[in-house]
């Protein structure tokens, strides 16, 4: 039997995604993948990283274990920056700068950030974003307002006692930025 892939997560795109009036959530473009094995989530990343720009904000939600850094290290190879990614959780930001002319990645973990932006400050995300990429880790409801356009990636897992690797990826595009994303991952 199948462990249920039912996280917080989950339950978060509905929000992201719900038919507003027009004004009140940015328009938004959803696209779910599966993914069986580290090996896709990291491949996954690096296909993300062919549509990434400077200035782009992407925002990383799964609980613990579901992938959120694997994919960051996949998004470092493809945007061919310096350094191992790692997971931030102790030093909350690094800067990986580019190997060639693309952006920098700076990949930041908010877990152990309880306030919104103005706790955000001190790392200076908003001088950094126009010239990086910039990636969240358990940024929702802390980073929203460093840009209008964003890309939420919800990363969905079975949970309890299971070694099911399966995860369903939801990217989520908000903004006109993003208006091309089922193109761009297709």
């Amino acid at each position: 039997m199948e462990a249920p892939h039912n996280s917080p997560a989950a339950e978060t795109v509905t929000e992201a995604t719900a038919g507003s009036p027009v004004g009140t959530v940015p328009e938004a473009v959803t696209v779910t993948i599966t993914v069986t094995s580290p090996e896709q989530m990291q491949d996954l990343g690096r296909r993300l990283a062919r549509v990434l720009a400077p200035g782009d904000l992407v925002m990383l939600t799964g609980e613990l274990g579901a992938g959120k850094t694997t994919l960051t290290r996949g998004l470092g190879e493809g945007l061919g920056v310096r350094g191992a990614v790692t997971s931030p959780t102790f030093v909350i930001a690094r800067v990986h700068p580019p190997l060639g002319a693309g952006p920098a990645l700076v990949h930041v973990d908010a877990y152990r950030l309880g306030g919104g932006l103005d706790e955000m400050e001190d790392l200076d995300l908003d001088v950094s974003l126009p010239e990086s990429v910039v990636v969240v880790e358990w940024g929702d409801g802390k980073v929203e307002e460093l840009s209008d356009d964003r890309l939420r990636v919800l990363i969905d897992r079975a949970t309890g006692d299971t070694d099911d690797e399966r995860r369903e990826v939801t990217l989520v595009g908000i903004g006109p930025r993003w208006a091309g994303l089922r193109e761009d991952v297709a």
